[in-house]
């Protein structure tokens, strides 16, 4: 690798790590306004939330890295183009191999981690996230009551908590339970204890009583109790299980999907696709870096022309992504059209190596010819 390799690929990996993390910044803000609600309603602590959007991260970095290699590559050979720097590099007798060299070197680079990404570590990291993710939003425990505060749990339960001691004690507790309809029932107790089980989250009661009203005869009736017991959640046995998501699954089970009678017929495209989608998706970086290289340095180098090519570089790369999403949409419903998302990303590589490779040749010889 000579000097001057090393310089534009120095610029290069400099350029796409700040914007690599300006776009990662961005979307972790949106993203983490999912989580929201979960920290105002759920409890969620700082830790917890911190740990939910770093087990995105690798979801958000698949999406990242070749938009923001394409960003990077645009920016820095337009600025070496518009610096004359390219243009004394082409004088000095590099060809147009040794001019795009650095960008393929970074391509690689992203490809191969794109690659891990989408293989291994994406599919642990998404499956972390939604265990979590269900853990929090359907089991129940003491951190969602609020001292003062009249708690809507699930669908039919109300929770009042006067307080709640250092010791996770519940002190001045209500339980008010309208899931019979006709029999609504209310317990009080001057303390309680929220707990999770193997059959389910309960609640604790102590020193109470439990008031339930038939409304149609209006009769009202009282248990006290010493102790009591009250399920807040169903057994797990009983509940449904969570369903893997395509993003869950590993590449076996991705291919897999087509012979596994749990998932339904319906799904079984979305799996497919997903499957190729991520085998497809290191080859993008080449195919973006080599769209903004055949806009910026297959022909003359001129300051004018420049705003127009970079125009035309996003243009072309932002038809190639939409091409995928759309691709990928029909190949969910019409599996024989897959082979459509490795030609999306492998053509435009071939045109943009031809392009930049043969351009500048056809020019000169065409300048002799006149």
């Amino acid at each position: 690798m000579n000097g001057l390799t090393r310089y534009v690929l120095y610029q290069l990996v400099m350029g796409f790590v700040l914007i690599a993390l300006a776009l990662v910044c961005v979307m972790w803000l949106s993203q983490s306004l999912r989580f929201v609600e979960m920290i105002v309603n759920r409890g969620l602590s700082v830790g917890g939330f911190l740990y939910l959007t770093v087990l995105l991260l690798p979801n958000m970095l698949s999406i990242i890295l070749p938009i923001a290699l394409f960003i990077a590559v645009t920016f820095i050979y337009g600025k070496l183009v518009a610096d004359r720097e390219l243009v004394i590099m082409r004088a000095a007798g590099l060809s147009q191999q040794e001019l795009m060299r650095p960008a393929l070197i970074a391509s690689t680079a992203v490809a191969l981690a794109l690659l891990i990404l989408n293989i291994d570590i994406l599919p642990r990291s998404y499956t972390a996230f939604k265990e979590l993710q269900w853990t929090i939003r359907h089991t129940f425990s003491h951190v969602l009551l609020r001292e003062g505060t009249f708690t809507l749990i699930r669908p039919g339960i109300t929770i009042y908590v006067r307080e709640r001691s250092d010791d996770e004690q519940l002190h001045g507790v209500m339980v008010h339970d309208e899931r019979r309809p006709g029999r609504p029932s209310t317990l009080m107790a001057t303390r309680g204890a929220m707990v999770n089980t193997d059959d389910g989250s309960r609640i604790i009661l102590f020193d109470g009583n439990r008031q339930e009203m038939d409304l149609q005869t209006h009769q009202l009736s009282v248990l006290y109790f010493d102790r009591y017991t009250f399920d807040i959640e169903p057994a797990r046995g009983t509940t449904e299980e969570r369903f893997r998501e395509p993003r869950e699954r590993t590449l076996p089970e991705l291919f897999g999907s087509r012979h596994d009678l749990t998932i339904s017929p319906r799904d079984r495209g979305r799996f497919v696709v997903e499957g190729h989608k991520r085998l497809a998706q290191p080859f993008s970086a080449f195919s973006y870096a080599l769209i903004a290289l055949a806009c910026l340095i297959s022909g003359p180098f001129s300051r004018r022309a420049q705003t127009k090519r970079i125009a035309l570089a996003a243009v072309l790369m932002v038809a190639v992504q939409a091409a995928a999403m759309g691709i990928e949409g029909l190949a969910v419903k019409r599996l024989y059209l897959a082979s459509l998302i490795y030609l999306n990303v492998l053509v435009p590589i071939a045109v943009g190596y031809w392009v930049v490779v043969h351009a500048p040749r056809r020019r000169r010889v065409a300048v002799h010819a006149s």
